[in-house]
């Protein structure tokens, strides 16, 4: 499971490195790379096992609604293979970096099945926005309170 977050910067060609502890998860799992695709204006990194799980639960979608057709065509059709290389990085696309806003500051947010790319700008603004709501929504708090917190 990818937890945690570091911090990092992203090179003018586009690399990041992987966090070490996230590196030993994507060995476990036998890949020596992720798929990397676009999602809330930033990036997902998925082991290319969960991406597997991923595209079959999609491909078993039925397709009756627009949003279904052009989730899947961004989703998937914007996806990237990135493999890393020798010293444990990664190349993110150009259209990725471009949607995703990345040019120097980034954050790799573990999310359990995956981890997320994002600004560091982004990140804080999520923090703020999350503790922003559990002060004034109760409803908030009450579905964080559920998860035993």
């Amino acid at each position: 499971m990818f937890r945690g977050s570091s911090y990092h910067t992203i090179d003018p060609k586009g690399r990041v490195i992987i966090p070490v502890r996230f590196r030993q998860i994507l060995n476990e799992k036998g890949g020596d790379g992720l798929m990397v695709s676009r999602l809330d204006g930033g990036l997902v990194a998925y082991p290319y096992d969960q991406w597997f799980k991923i595209e079959k639960r999609i491909l078993s979608l039925v397709e009756t609604s627009d949003t279904i057709r052009l989730f899947k065509r961004t989703f998937i059709g914007g996806s990237a293979d990135c493999s890393l290389d020798t010293q444990g990085r990664i190349l993110i696309p150009p259209e990725l970096r471009n949607y995703a806003k990345l040019e120097k500051d980034i954050v790799l947010v573990g999310v359990m099945n995956r981890f997320d790319i994002l600004t560091r700008e982004k990140w804080e603004q999520e923090n703020a926005r999350l503790e922003e709501l559990m002060m004034r929504e109760e409803e908030a708090r009450n579905e964080i309170a559920k998860l035993g917190l």
